[in-house]
């Protein structure tokens, strides 16, 4: 049986990375790629790297697609665009750039370490209404907060 690492580690067999820095130097550059963030709304909501658009993993093929109502016109027009797919930790992202190149996206990257990643090199942080987010609080928003039954049991 695979385990979701296992499939994350098997995506990027086939995707490639983009380094915080590296995008950064780009975007700095006025060289946009689309970024995708792959994250639920709510998390979406709380911080984003400034003008990225959000498309939760769950409907991600639909929006891909035309005559859906999920249906992202950028995207669907889009399969040969540079895409930087972005989530919480590079993991969600791998998945949905792999799935994306099957579907016959030829320029989609996925960004390492994802927000977190984009976080700890310091580069900014809006909230829903464009807000700058202080590192410190984004910190404390995407940290993982597993309660004690999601924990896996110790073996004794």
């Amino acid at each position: 049986m695979k385990r979701y690492d296992d499939l994350v580690a098997d995506a990027l067999t086939r995707v490639k990375e983009i380094m915080p820095w590296n995008l950064s130097k780009r975007l700095a550059a006025g060289d946009a790629p689309v970024l995708l963030d792959v994250r639920e709304p709510a998390e979406f909501a709380l911080l984003r790297i400034p003008g990225s658009i959000n498309v939760p993993r769950g409907v991600l093929e639909q929006s891909c697609e035309w005559d859906y109502d999920e249906t992202v016109p950028l995207l669907a027009a889009g399969c040969e665009r540079e895409i930087v797919v972005i989530c919480r930790s590079g993991k969600r992202s791998a998945l949905a750039a792999d799935v994306m190149q099957q579907m016959g996206y030829t320029n989609v990257v996925s960004l390492k370490n994802g927000v977190r990643g984009w976080n700890d090199f310091e580069q900014p942080l809006v909230d829903e209404t464009g807000n700058p987010v202080d590192g410190d609080r984004a910190d404390e928003q995407i940290a993982p907060h597993l309660r004690l039954k999601q924990r896996k049991p110790k073996v004794s």
